[in-house]
């Protein structure tokens, strides 16, 4: 009884060589390095899984030991809210230190526009005037109190004749 036309069976010599079949070495010329790469990314990867299930119950145990002592946990709150204060605390400070400089520029801009305005209601340039106050604020106050020097006898830039 045939079941295909045209398929005649192997001559019982040969049998032993038909265990392996012609296309599996075809197989392996072709695709060979893909398959070793391939089996070499498997192996990595089972071993990262491994590393990550054996690495987890000792992370449940720290977690489980924490829930045994209650203390420890409590103690733990503690030192994290310290630190949350000092951290504010400090925070407040710089938000004043920020806040009293920036008065302090508004305060020295207010006089500048007020010196400016008194030049200008003076007939003078204020740029003039902006540029002494500056000085003035930067000698210090004793200085605004004294007479103001007169200029030395500076030589004419042009010859008499």
């Amino acid at each position: 009884s045939r079941l295909l036309a045209g398929w005649a069976p192997s001559p019982p010599t040969c049998s032993h060589l038909r265990l392996v079949p012609v296309p599996v070495g075809s197989l392996l010329s072709s695709y060979g390095w893909y398959i070793l790469l391939a089996a070499v990314a498997i192996y990595f990867l089972i071993q990262k899984i491994s590393q990550g299930l054996a690495a987890r119950p000792s992370g449940q145990s720290a977690a489980a030991d924490a829930a045994v002592e209650p203390d420890v946990v409590v103690r733990r709150q503690e030192a994290l809210a310290a630190a949350r204060l000092r951290m504010q605390e400090e925070l407040n400070a710089q938000a004043e230190r920020y806040k009293e400089k920036q008065r302090q520029l508004e305060e020295e801009k207010r006089r500048q526009k007020i010196a400016m305005w008194e030049s200008m209601q003076e007939g003078k340039s204020y740029k003039g005037n902006l540029k002494l106050n500056q000085q003035e604020v930067e000698s210090g106050a004793s200085t605004s109190s004294a007479v103001p020097k007169s200029k030395p006898n500076k030589k004419p830039l042009r010859g008499g004749g």
